[in-house]
């Protein structure tokens, strides 16, 4: 059995928003420069203030995550870890809730998402901008 394995850095700018961005195009887009057939994909963003998340988008389900996240994690002045902006604490505990990994199966070159499923930058921290996030294809 021959293996292969891919990895490639991309640069994503989420803004000084709490944001989530669809990143599953990138994946899908990577996977085909790279010829990828069987294997598995693994998204991660390298960041402390960050996740990987995997579910619906466009119906709302995004603005639900992190009004959830708000709601869990609220941006006050509660959090021992405070540097930057008011709350930051808030957004070093997101990835213990929101992992800064996902692995997903890859079929025939083909991410096997569910039909609703979408690969997710989750960032709820409004200090950094700019993020990068490692895609690496083992097959």
């Amino acid at each position: 059995m021959n293996s292969a394995f891919y990895s490639t850095t991309i640069a994503v700018h989420t803004g000084r928003r709490e944001t989530v961005k669809d990143l599953t195009g990138d994946c899908e887009a990577f996977l085909a420069a790279n010829g990828a057939r069987d294997g598995l994909l693994n998204v991660f963003v390298p960041h402390a203030t960050a996740g990987i998340a995997v579910i619906e988008t466009g119906a709302g389900s995004d603005e639900d995550l992190l009004d959830a996240l708000a709601d869990l994690l609220p941006r006050t002045d509660r959090w021992r870890h405070q540097h930057g902006s008011t709350g930051h604490g808030r957004d070093h505990v997101l990835p213990a809730l929101v992992a800064p990994h996902a692995t997903l199966p890859v079929i025939a070159g083909r991410l096997a998402l569910g039909t609703w499923q979408s690969v997710l930058l989750v960032d709820t921290n409004r200090d950094n901008p700019d993020r990068t996030v490692r895609l690496s294809f083992l097959g």
